[in-house]
């Protein structure tokens, strides 16, 4: 039966299952209970039906929303902004406009990543090749750390923590 099920999602043609225990969503899509139960929550999944025993019957196009779900994952969008995402198209507006907007911003943020990324290989790089003229160096416990005179930008750490707050918060 679990391998029907299984060509019946490769298919997508669900119709033949009228419903889904969590068990054979969780088995079906790849995705653990703990994690259904936390987009249920979360309000990606939306509520499944209730059978008189309690269980979670969901919707065979359920997998459908997890594939939707795993794919923006994987391409970088945070939980809150697939939620944003959902709710858009089912409110029949195409979310496409903020999809874009999202990648734009993410590829802003990406670039001065790498930005300070070059700038600090270069630095690192520079230091090495001193330490490595140098041999060692006396320190309390090493010269060359302690004697170092490379610097993180302050505003690093606020703009990280800040870009995860937005995330969470959004």
């Amino acid at each position: 039966m679990k391998t029907a099920r299984k060509e019946v999602y490769s298919n997508q043609t669900y119709s033949s299952h009228p419903s889904l225990k969590i068990g054979e969503v969780a088995e079906l899509s790849g995705v653990g209970i703990e994690a259904l139960r936390f987009y249920e929550r979360s309000g990606l999944l939306g509520t499944p039906a209730r059978a008189a025993n309690g269980y979670r019957m969901y919707k065979p196009s359920v997998l459908k929303r997890l594939e939707f779900i795993k794919k923006a994952q994987i391409l970088g969008f945070s939980l809150d902004e697939i939620k944003r995402i959902i709710a858009e198209s089912e409110s029949g507006e195409s979310p496409c406009e903020e999809v874009r907007e999202i990648v734009r911003e993410r590829l802003k943020e990406m670039s001065e990543q790498l930005r300070r990324m070059r700038r600090y290989h270069k630095e690192l790089t520079a230091a090495l090749v001193n330490w490595d003229e140098q041999g060692t160096a006396e320190g309390d416990i090493c010269g060359f750390i302690e004697d170092s005179t490379m610097e993180a930008e302050p505003t690093d750490v606020a703009r990280v923590l800040a870009g995860r707050k937005n995330r969470k918060n959004q």
